[in-house]
């Protein structure tokens, strides 16, 4: 009998907390807004965090609080960003993608001082030792970017990553990935975009000794292009928010004595043929 007693009343203390928390759920709720999981829904789910957030759930949180803006994925590109500012019944503002972009020109043949390295092959460990070759500021050749890489966009081509900007999202994480920063992420205004290929901030002396193919802080391209151009801490830098990519820079590319200006990204039908002549052209005098 005191068994069965027992048991009644745990049961009805059962009854009655179940009613006491279904109260406080009621009571307690924070209504959240539909439109959160209505963009999360047209989201890549990539959870790549390219977009600043931790994953597309923070990011639609993000937008539909007006911290974020609708482009904000550069997984989804402008078709997502499409999506999304129709749930919200705006329009979305075209900007341009970003993608990354590589500051180091010097292939393996180009890397001065280079020395035998027995550790562990990546860039964030070589870094750490800093050893490995004469430049302190350049690629170092063990693809922590590639790795990184969730969706098959870089390969390493003779001691430096190539992108392939077909396969491409602009999610950050090679340049996340690359502990001497010479990753950077830029908005292709074209689908060409010039880049300074060399992050090396010391006095020519010190360049020269390190790569040959390394920026002198000369200044030429600044007294050609003052507009565009400046030389910081012997390095040169190129404006983002001025360069256009349609200015004729040819006078930069004949004078610079170390060639440190190249494009990066997919040239024009018209430029890819001219290229791939000259291309051939050389191969055939060599």
């Amino acid at each position: 009998m005191t068994v069965l007693l027992a048991a009644v009343v745990l049961f009805g203390l059962v009854l009655v907390f179940a009613g006491l928390l279904g109260v406080a759920k009621e009571k307690l709720k924070v209504d959240e807004d539909p439109r959160i999981g209505e963009i999360t829904e047209v989201l890549p789910s990539a959870n790549c965090g390219g977009c600043g957030y931790a994953g597309c759930a923070d990011f639609a949180k993000a937008v539909v609080e007006g911290k974020a803006e609708c482009d904000g994925c550069p997984v989804g590109g402008a078709k997502t960003a499409e999506e999304v500012a129709k749930i919200l019944g705006v329009e979305v503002v075209k900007t341009a993608p970003i993608r990354p972009v590589i500051h180091c020109g010097a292939k393996n043949h180009e890397k001065l001082g280079r020395v035998p390295y027995e550790g562990v092959e990546t860039c964030t460990e070589a870094h750490i030792i800093g050893v490995t070759q004469a430049c302190t500021y350049g690629c170092l050749g063990f693809a922590d970017c590639v790795a990184a890489c969730n969706f098959d966009a870089l390969r390493m081509e003779d001691g430096l990553p190539i992108v392939d900007y077909a396969k491409c999202t602009g999610c950050g994480a090679c340049a996340k990935a690359c502990p001497r920063d010479i990753i950077e992420n830029i908005p292709f205004k074209q689908e060409r975009m010039l880049v300074v290929a060399c992050s090396n901030k010391e006095p020519v002396k010190l360049v020269k000794q390190a790569c040959t193919v390394g920026c002198l802080g000369c200044g030429l391209c600044q007294r050609l292009f003052d507009d565009l151009f400046e030389v910081k801490s012997n390095l040169a830098r190129l404006d983002y928010e001025k360069y256009t990519g349609e200015e004729d820079l040819n006078p930069l590319f004949k004078k610079c004595p170390t060639e440190v200006f190249v494009y990066f990204g997919t040239p024009k039908p018209q430029r890819a043929k001219q290229l791939a002549k000259e291309a051939e052209a050389v191969a055939a005098s060599n």
